[in-house]
């Protein structure tokens, strides 16, 4: 096998992968497919993309489709893993924890790379998908592209239209008002006006990607595709994108998910609020945020990332009741939450990560009764826990790395009777371990080094 992958690095590492702990007659069969397999592409990488081709074949059908879903995604891109994850619970009805599973069986394989904005790499645990990134060599992306794209073109389950300069391919052009099933649809462009969209049918579409660099006006076709329910809107260029032909949303009854990065995200939100099926709102380095006043009722998961010109929290943040899930992170100017935080009362995780200058918490947080996970990691000038945070009856999990401001717990930490797994720096580690053997037995204490860094900021 290693001879007839003449060497290549990533061909070896790819198929060894897929090949650890099988049977000798496994790897004879492999040698075999790999010596009389054909040529799948007429362009340079021919060669290693058949070779890859065989590794992808020990996949499973629905991780091989989960596999493929990764070449819709811009070149050299960093794939958020929340909404990669999105897209498999809502459009390959995969659940939730399965779907992690199989992002780490292709990591496990080297199909994929997964790392962290600690720029480390990645471990799992409950709640941390939000800073978990994919990224995918070029010519893995190639191999994903070319696997699938084998059906025809209006009966493919995914559809990539790429950018051409500043416009949509004229190809495009002769499938107009032509209908498509496909499942998942994305689409690279610069800025687009109305009247630069061509009239496609995407009645069967449930999730859509729309990358950008500029300002936008959203494709009009966007009003009939009613099976909808994952929709990401994703600006690389330097500036915020203000998004135009907002009132498609509308009609978008079945939209479950929602995910903007660099935009102006003001306009937007007013659009979601009307969305009644609406579960999840996730915003990064977006501007404009504080100016919204009310917030969809029924969203149960919230993210809000990179906002750095954001000081404070708007009020009407906190006037989500079914919200389970809510992290604020690297927003570096806000110094304080709303002190009503408590009537977020069902929530079971709150990240409040890489919040410098924030400088403590409210005291309603001891009415968060169902509060499974917390997270106050990277916040430098937290410099005290209140008693109230011994309310947190529920609590299994505390990450609190990096609060360097932060050298005692209250004593009522002993009343954390289902804490299981706390992560902290050494000076705080040695007071968990006095409350472990005082009154938590159970609790495993991870003591961790600094590791923060900017590199997420290259990308």
């Amino acid at each position: 096998v290693q001879e007839e992958c003449d060497g290549l690095p990533l061909a070896l590492k790819v198929i060894g992968s897929s090949l650890h702990g099988e049977s000798h007659m496994v790897w004879k069969k492999e040698k075999s497919t790999i010596c009389q397999g054909e040529s799948i592409s007429d362009y340079h990488k021919e060669g290693l993309l058949r070779l890859l081709e065989t590794s992808i074949d020990f996949l499973d059908d629905i991780t091989r489709e989960c596999f493929l879903d990764l070449g819709l995604f811009p070149e050299d891109s960093k794939i958020c893993v929340d909404a990669l994850l999105d897209i498999w619970v809502y459009v390959r009805r995969i659940e939730w924890h399965d779907a992690f599973v199989i992002l780490s069986k292709l990591a496990s394989r080297n199909l994929l790379n997964l790392t962290t904005n600690l720029g480390s790499q990645a471990t799992f645990s409950y709640g941390n998908a939000s800073e978990l990134y994919v990224s995918l060599h070029d010519v893995m992306r190639d191999l994903a592209l070319y696997l699938g794209g084998q059906d025809n073109i209006l009966h493919t389950k995914r559809l990539l239209i790429p950018r051409n300069e500043n416009s949509l391919p004229e190809k495009w052009e002769l499938l107009n008002n032509k209908a498509f099933d496909v499942q998942i649809l994305a689409i690279h462009t610069g800025p687009m006006e109305e009247n630069e969209w061509y009239e496609m049918n995407f009645f069967e579409t449930k999730a859509l990607l729309l990358f950008t660099s500029s300002d936008y006006f959203l494709p009009p076709f966007l009003k009939s595709m009613k099976k909808l329910k994952f929709l990401m809107v994703c600006n690389y260029g330097p500036k915020r994108a203000i998004v135009k032909g907002l009132d498609a949303l509308s009609s978008l009854t079945q939209l479950k998910s929602v995910d903007l990065e660099r935009l102006s995200a003001h306009p937007i939100q007013n659009h979601c609020k009307s969305l009644e099926n609406l579960e999840k709102l996730s915003l990064s380095l977006c501007e404009g945020f504080e100016y919204t006043s009310t917030f969809n009722i029924k969203l149960k998961d919230f993210n809000l990332d990179h906002c750095s010109n954001l000081e404070a929290l708007p009020l009407g943040i906190y006037s989500m009741p079914s919200a389970q899930m809510w992290s604020i992170s690297n927003c570096h100017l806000v110094q304080q939450l709303p002190y009503d935080i408590g009537n977020l009362s069902s929530l079971r995780m709150l990240r409040l990560s890489a919040l410098p200058s924030l400088k403590t918490l409210p005291p309603s947080i001891g009415k968060l009764r169902w509060l499974e996970y917390l997270d106050i990691s990277l916040c430098e000038g937290l410099r005290e826990l209140l008693e109230e945070i011994g309310q947190l009856k529920k609590l299994s999990e505390f990450d609190m790395r990096e609060c360097s401001s932060l050298r005692m717990l209250p004593r009522n930490v002993c009343d954390l009777s289902s804490l299981k797994h706390v992560v902290c720096d050494e000076k705080l580690g040695n007071q968990w371990l006095q409350a472990k053997s005082f009154s938590i037995p159970r609790l495993r204490v991870e003591i961790v080094e600094a590791k923060f860094s900017l590199d997420w900021l290259d990308d």
